[in-house]
């Protein structure tokens, strides 16, 4: 049982960034890791062992978001939403930052389901397998939503351009 707990400590890290992804708000993103790691106590002897942990702990996790944002009404949200915006005293001069906070705004634009296979993917570093099964949907509807969440992302982040004639992006152009 050590071992066991050892592995879910381990997964810690990464369940809080996928609950940040997912919230944007680090207070609640917290408290779903909270409430995901109970549940995961609470629930480990329904684990296999023979499978990997972070899917069972990232399907957990989304779940209970799932559960959250269902039950919460849309005006408390809003509401909450705007109670937390802080304005910064200095707005941050770094390049770095200004791309991160450019790619998370197009992220968000993107249609959920899009989202979340990109945030599944591309963030949390699952497989196409593991992060199919998560959001329980086939693997090449999960390849299908992938593709076309990163052609919109390059699309809208300015990093392809249309080619002339019946639509298609030309490939990455790498910036210097």
């Amino acid at each position: 049982m050590a071992r066991d707990r050892a592995a879910l400590i381990a997964e810690i890290p990464h369940l809080r960034r996928f609950a940040r992804s997912l919230t944007r708000d680090p207070d609640a993103a917290d408290d779903l890791v909270q409430s995901c790691l109970e549940r995961a106590l609470s629930r480990f002897h329904l684990w296999r062992p023979e499978r990997r942990l972070r899917p069972w702990l990232f399907t957990m996790l989304r779940n209970l978001h799932v559960d959250t944002v269902r039950h919460r009404s849309a005006a408390l949200a809003r509401e909450q939403r705007s109670a937390a915006v802080v304005p910064l005293s200095q707005r941050p001069g770094q390049e770095d930052s200004l791309t991160a906070r450019r790619v998370l705004e197009a992220i968000d634009r993107l249609p959920a389901d899009q989202r979340d296979a990109v945030l599944m993917v591309c963030v949390n570093d699952l497989t196409y397998g593991q992060a199919a099964a998560v959001l329980d949907i086939p693997q090449g509807t999960l390849m299908s939503r992938l593709h076309r969440g990163r052609a919109r992302l390059r699309e809208s982040l300015g990093l392809a351009e249309r080619r002339p004639g019946p639509g298609g992006l030309k490939p990455l152009r790498r910036v210097k």
